[in-house]
């Protein structure tokens, strides 16, 4: 979609308390990141201002506690680096990744609105990717067929659980239809919402499908294989069997993030 690419500046903002961390953000080589915007059919913002709040500040402590970043239309990125390694981050780095994703989605779209689970899911899948692990919890979730309402609605809760859950589900149905319809899908979304045609007419114009249509079709990979257990395991074996292979991956996840926080503080 674009002809060339142009350097991300970045600059950031911290207190002395936090300027490790802020170093390490400087020196972070953004190319990986512009290279996955532009496959997203994204473009990077030519300049990001990144301030790096600490805790007891008044804007950590208007925020949900569990929030770990924020990207603001104005070019501004905010971050709590106490709050790192929650999902779906593990990373200083992966945190501003996943927010300039967003600044580019409010740049790509203007000044109309794109719905929460396609800003979320396109970070995700654009600065993430997907993997195992999210993907047997995400076979949980896909057991109820969660229509786009529900994923909205889970966005808007409190709690850190349903939140997380609103993620997975939102960053499968954008990566199912990158991989389906076109990886710059999100691009051209977004343009047409600048254009001024609504989302939903933009998402069925460049999908051919609505968006309830495309997470039934996201979902279904899922389906089959738990369609598939019954056959070689009966009756209460079979949520033995699914919830066992969710308790594993919440171990690994959970040890990855462990061992990732141990890494930061050692470095700080």
């Amino acid at each position: 979609m674009f002809a060339a690419f142009f350097c991300l500046s970045l600059i950031v903002h911290a207190p002395p308390s936090l300027e490790p961390a802020a170093e390490r953000l400087r020196q972070l080589d953004i190319r990986r990141t512009e290279d996955a915007l532009h496959s997203a059919g994204l473009r990077a913002p030519d300049s990001v201002n990144v301030v790096l709040v600490p805790e007891g500040d008044p804007l950590a402590t208007a925020a949900l506690d569990w929030v770990v970043g924020r990207a603001l239309p104005d070019g501004t990125v905010v971050i709590f680096p106490s709050r790192v390694t929650r999902y779906p981050y593990d990373s200083f780095e992966s945190v501003l990744r996943h927010e300039i994703v967003h600044l580019a989605l409010f740049a790509a779209a203007g000044d109309q609105p794109l719905p929460r689970w396609f800003h979320e899911g396109v970070a995700t899948s654009v600065e993430a990717g997907w993997s195992a692990a999210d993907e047997v919890r995400l076979l949980l979730a896909a057991l109820d067929g969660p229509t786009i309402k529900d994923v909205s609605e889970l966005f808007e809760s409190d709690s850190q659980p349903g939140t997380s859950l609103a993620y997975r589900l939102a960053a499968a149905l954008v990566d199912d239809l990158r991989q389906r319809k076109s990886a710059d899908l999100p691009g051209r979304i977004a343009a047409r919402v600048a254009s001024g045609v609504p989302f939903d007419r933009a998402f069925a114009v460049e999908t051919g499908e609505t968006p309830d249509a495309a997470a039934a079709q996201a979902w279904q990979t899922y389906r089959r294989l738990v369609n598939w257990v019954p056959t070689i395991a009966g009756g209460s074996a079979v949520w033995m069997l699914i919830m066992a292979l969710a308790g594993i991956a919440f171990i690994v996840q959970w040890r990855k993030r462990l061992l990732r926080r141990r890494e930061l503080d050692e470095e700080d």
